[in-house]
């Protein structure tokens, strides 16, 4: 049975679970994100709109499932970087963690801000609607879409970073850093 905890060598199955769960969340919110803005604006579109409704609730998601894992960070320790790493290396690869953690709560709070100021719900799955941060505020609305939108590329850019970095490791330098987060290690 695996560990639930994180060890000085891998990272525990909670850790796991909750990365890559939330790596196929993510990579499906970037997707239908690229997909809906692409998407023509044209009168009342069912399959649009049911697609932002999804993207808003698993948005939503994404945003307590980075809460509880930055929680669960912050609980454990951080296995052991791969020895022998330059010290810039060990600095960038803590500066992406770390960027990554933060465009994982920014990008849902932004979309979050951006319907509220679009005067635009976000039901949950259930039901539920999530209640506003502001008011309705058109100049706000479209200040927010841009700011979404460059969250999201920074996003792109710094989860493509971090899959090389975790290919390059595994695949050319040959060490742990890949296999400590797959589940079975």
């Amino acid at each position: 049975m695996p560990r639930l905890t994180n060890t000085a060598d891998r990272y525990g199955l909670l850790a796991i679970l909750l990365h890559w769960g939330m790596a196929v969340a993510l990579v499906a919110l970037v997707g239908t994100g690229l997909y809906m803005v692409a998407m023509p604006n044209v009168g009342f579109d069912t399959a649009k709109i049911t697609l932002i409704l999804v993207h808003k609730a698993v948005g939503m998601g994404v945003l307590a499932a980075a809460v509880l894992r930055l929680a669960w960070r912050m609980a454990n320790r951080m296995p052991r970087l791969a020895a022998g790493l330059p010290l810039w290396q060990q600095v960038a690869a803590r500066f992406v963690h770390l960027a990554l953690y933060g465009l994982m709560i920014a990008l849902p709070v932004s979309g979050w801000l951006m319907s509220s100021a679009g005067g635009y719900p976000i039901p949950l799955f259930g039901g539920i609607v999530v209640p506003d941060l502001i008011g309705v505020n058109d100049h706000l609305f479209q200040l927010l879409i841009a700011i979404h939108r460059w969250l999201a590329y920074a996003f792109i850019l710094l989860a493509s970073l971090h899959m090389a970095a975790a290919l390059h490791h595994h695949a050319v330098l040959k060490d742990d850093t890949l296999r400590k987060m797959l589940p079975g290690g």
